[in-house]
């Protein structure tokens, strides 16, 4: 039968196609351990660590999406929380588990894409650290509707994402129209968002309770850290 598209789904597998897939690009990404990449080193960002000190998050149950080589998950079992964690990248997840048992925890890490989960209001925490920039516009409506399903209410949804401006330093130099990157098929190494634009996409589900810019940290010290990169923390209502 000729292709057909009938509902939502068949239109999100179309708009896929147009463009090569997540995995083909991380999974070569992780081989490799020695590159110097910024985020490969075994430490969590600032910002997680910030919010976990100052008491705002609950220590139980958290869910972390497009995790890497595992480093904020390890942090917040460290810290007592029970902890799913899920890549894309086969590689990636090899190297997270090899440094949880390196370290004698226990972490749920699976190889498994962020759209095959079905979660239902278990997790306290729910955080992203550089997913949400490198999904396509599409992705985000099933992206955004997982992640608010997944909380508890009364939840809190972390994320770091590229922040405009930092073409020079390994970030976007601009914020490129959502209808471009389907006009050019490509969303150019990750797309940069804007203040303005974060709220209009996540303000609807989601209470804010920070924003801004992600702090620079020293590579001696023990957290992630860039200024091309916003932080920022959401909150499901209780009230829904």
């Amino acid at each position: 039968m000729e292709k057909t598209i009938k509902n939502v789904q068949d239109l999100y597998d179309m708009l896929d196609a147009e463009f090569r897939s997540a995995k083909q690009f991380w999974e070569p990404f992780y081989e490799d351990r020695d590159r110097p990449i910024p985020f490969f080193p075994n430490k969590p960002d600032e910002n997680l660590v910030a919010h976990v000190n100052s008491g705002i998050l609950p220590g139980r149950k958290a869910l972390e999406l497009g995790c890497g080589p595992g480093r904020n998950a390890i942090y917040l079992t460290r810290q007592g929380y029970k902890v799913d964690a899920y890549d894309l990248s086969e590689a990636a997840i090899a190297w997270a588990k090899e440094r949880a048992a390196e370290e004698k925890l226990e972490v749920n890490f699976e190889c498994k894409s962020a759209f095959e989960l079905t979660p239902q209001e278990e997790y306290d925490l729910v955080y992203d650290s550089g997913c949400l920039h490198h999904l396509l516009p599409h992705q985000r409506i099933p992206y955004i509707q997982m992640i608010q399903k997944a909380l508890k209410p009364g939840g809190y949804f972390g994320m770091t994402c590229f922040a405009p401006g930092f073409g020079g330093q390994g970030g976007p130099e601009s914020v490129m129209d959502d209808w471009e990157v389907y006009r050019e098929k490509s969303m150019k190494g990750g797309l940069a968002f804007t203040e303005e634009k974060l709220r209009y996409l996540l303000e609807d589900p989601f209470e804010c309770v920070e924003l801004g810019p992600m702090k620079e940290m020293d590579q001696d010290e023990d957290c992630f850290g860039l200024p091309i990169l916003w932080v920022t923390l959401w909150r499901k209502p209780i009230h829904t």
